[in-house]
């Protein structure tokens, strides 16, 4: 099979994965947002950032250095397995003693008993890790999909039904502890490895000395992405936190479920064509102007028509979060091109480059946010948190466009026509119908957008269907 077409069959199976969980999770979260209040989301938030950082530590970016290692025999799969299983098991008990002083700080008591339940997730998950970066450097992303959206699907049925019964919050936490431990057990049913008795000292190190960088740029990461969270729960009562978190995440629904496929695809892709600079300009040029065409259409869609949208879906108890959810998703359009550039670096070997970004990145996102919370407030912070995936973005498609001659300048002007056609359609058709419609309307003006936006596509070649067909039959 040939280089595209992996790529492509590896990417429509992530897709399909990723849009099967993730339509689980959609719904699922819709069902728990009318049935829970906004204070129940709010209090989950607070504790995110410990399990992100938990993770981050416990994997110490060495699942990513197997996935870059040419040839990994057993030893190297064993030395990771056994050294993030001791290593999660200790960020737990240092979670589990410091839980009372994070409930301390936030002046909510309850929170103490949940963090030390919910975070047993990052023990499960490190009995998954090497098994799952085994997959992807095969690109098996098809058992990955079979595997996770039935523990997605039992998992959601069980926080719905905790929810009705009346759990509030526990709902959320057994929710997710329920589907890391259904993944992890499906990996070691069908996964087809297991750990030989072996710990080889050379081998920690060569994918340590790989992977600690970064772990160190995934640190800062999770710790900036979160600290909006942690200062909203810290100064806000829990359910303007709940507001934010829902316009989050339902901002970042649409790319992450696109952004996360093409991660996982696009490395080992990236990483079998690192010599080749032109094969690795072509494949990041054209993966870059066809994920923007149709992410694109859909975030601007959602801008626009956001209040009857969460009218509909979620009620009015949560029409608060409409502003917040409009400016986090204008910025998430572009989260998609963010975040697979990094491939680029982490497959040509440069670590220490990636290491260098992530701080000039965040050091600027944070002088950022210390501005307009100080002067704003709430918005402030909501705003600083869009500029910061913008800021991102800019510094990592620049970044990406150096090391491989292809200037950040011609990846804008790519974007152009695609988000000048979203944004002229939607101007238009809420001029026309408003956005005091219902759901019935909504499905009609979002079926004539998207009609639309395909024929225009085509009479204007922004889509070419000869080279989407080349691009999947070669």
């Amino acid at each position: 099979m040939s280089l595209r077409k992996r790529t492509v069959t590896g990417l429509l199976w992530t897709l399909g994965q990723q849009v099967g969980v993730q339509g689980v999770n959609f719904v699922v979260q819709i069902v728990l947002a009318r049935i829970l209040l906004p204070e129940d989301f709010g209090l989950i938030a607070m504790l995110y950032v410990f399990i992100a950082i938990g993770n981050s530590l416990v994997d110490g970016g060495m699942t990513s250095s197997l996935i870059r290692t040419e040839n990994p025999d057993n030893r190297d799969y064993s030395t990771v397995f056994y050294m993030n299983i001791v290593v999660s098991i200790v960020i737990y008990c240092v979670i589990f003693i410091g839980s009372p002083l994070i409930a301390s700080f936030y002046s909510q008591s309850e929170l103490s008993s949940i963090l030390r339940i919910y975070s047993l997730v990052v023990v499960i998950q490190s009995f998954n890790a090497v098994q799952t970066s085994k997959l992807t450097k095969e690109m098996n992303f098809k058992l990955q999909m079979i595997m996770q959206i039935p523990s997605v699907l039992v998992a959601g049925v069980v926080g719905i039904v905790l929810a009705k019964a009346g759990f509030g919050v526990w709902s959320l936490v057994y929710m997710q502890l329920v589907n890391a431990l259904l993944f992890t057990v499906q990996h070691w049913l069908f996964a087809n490895w297991r750990p030989g008795l072996v710990f080889d000292k050379e081998k920690l190190k060569l994918h340590f000395s790989f992977g600690y960088k970064l772990t160190l740029s995934g640190l800062l990461s999770t710790v900036y992405s979160n600290i909006y969270k942690i200062i909203i729960g810290k100064y806000y009562p829990p359910a303007q936190l709940g507001f934010f978190h829902q316009a989050n995440t339902l901002s970042m629904f649409p790319v992450n479920n696109l952004s996360k496929a093409l991660f996982k695809v696009t490395f080992p892709v990236f990483s079998s064509i690192q010599h080749n600079e032109d094969k690795l300009r072509n494949a990041y040029l054209k993966t870059g102007r066809y994920v923007f065409w149709v992410i694109c259409p859909v975030m601007i869609f959602l801008i626009f028509f956001a209040k009857p949208i969460f009218l509909i879906l979620l009620t009015e108890k949560w029409v608060s979060a409409v502003p917040y959810f409009q400016i986090l998703a204008a910025a998430a359009i572009f989260y998609p091109h963010s975040l697979y550039s990094l491939n680029i670096l982490a497959a040509k070997g440069r670590s220490d480059l990636h290491l260098k970004i992530e701080l000039y990145k965040k050091l600027l996102s944070i002088a950022t946010l210390v501005i307009l919370m100080f002067k704003y407030g709430i918005w402030g912070i909501v705003i600083a948190s869009a500029l910061s995936m913008l800021i991102h973005f800019v510094i990592n498609a620049y970044t990406c466009g150096v090391e491989i001659s292809y200037s950040f300048a011609k990846q804008i002007f790519s974007f152009v026509p695609a988000l000048s056609l979203s944004c002229s359609l939607c101007i238009s058709l809420l001029l026309i119908f408003g956005d005091k419609i219902q759901l019935v309307g909504l499905i009609s003006v979002g079926f004539i957008y998207f009609l639309l936006y395909i024929l225009m596509s085509l009479l204007t070649k922004m889509f070419d269907l000869k080279e989407v067909k080349a691009l999947i039959t070669q």
